[in-house]
């Protein structure tokens, strides 16, 4: 079966983190599947879909109809991909999901190999892993994340310089109080001190070395 073929069909995916997601394909690229749920457009990275099926008419949770008040951000007449949309999305207002808890809000600064930065009213400059983006969401009708004015949301909002790869960027921050993965636990939160085979040795807290997989790092936020 021709997946590109049911373009415009309603279909129910699950993607990692055991997140379901329903609403009619819009497009396939070669690294990217675009969903419309009837409010948003989700991009969604191929590598995080871990199974699909179209159900059946009694299966479906809604009926959706496409809204002439909405369209994708991507060019029709290009095969999308993760990277151009994330080019296309740079400055605009955007919903990420990264971890199993909770969406990000902000704008996207910069792009670079294998992760991009992000300004988040919340958390600030962050730095997030291209291999752990589920999804993202571009605004539309000029939405601002919390209703904040432009004073609120610099469009150079830091000094840093970025590194080409996350885990030289990471690497930069030695010596520096960061919190890694939105905080999801005490144990990621702390002072780096260096980075070996891999591991990344923070001092949390009360002062307790912990030893964290570069791999399983999905965000970088300072305090």
């Amino acid at each position: 079966m021709k997946i590109k073929d049911h373009i415009g069909t309603y279909i129910k995916l699950e993607i990692s983190g055991n997140k379901p997601i329903s609403g009619i394909l819009i497009d396939i690229g070669s690294d990217l599947w675009v969903i419309y749920n009837g409010y948003d457009y989700l991009y969604i990275p191929t590598v995080h879909i871990q199974n699909w099926k179209f159900p059946k008419e009694e299966e479906m949770d809604e009926i959706i109809t496409l809204s002439d008040d909405q369209s994708p951000i991507f060019n029709p007449n290009e095969e999308i991909s993760l990277r151009k949309t994330l080019t296309a999305a740079k400055g605009i207002f955007t919903e990420i999901y990264v971890t199993s808890k909770q969406a990000i809000h902000g704008y996207i600064i910069s792009i670079m190999n294998n992760y991009f930065v992000f300004y988040s009213p919340i958390y600030k400059t962050m730095f997030i892993s291209l291999n752990h983006l589920k999804w993202l969401i571009p605004y539309t009708n000029n939405q601002r994340p919390y209703g904040l004015s432009n004073a609120n949301l610099p469009v150079n909002p830091s000094n840093i310089t970025f590194a080409r790869s996350f885990e030289v960027q990471i690497e930069k921050l030695v010596g520096t109080l960061i919190v890694f993965n939105i905080g999801e636990n005490e144990n990621v939160m702390g002072k780096i001190m260096g980075i070996k085979n891999n591991f990344i040795e923070l001092i949390t807290a009360k002062g307790n070395p912990v030893f964290l997989n570069l791999q399983h790092i999905k965000t970088v936020h300072m305090t």
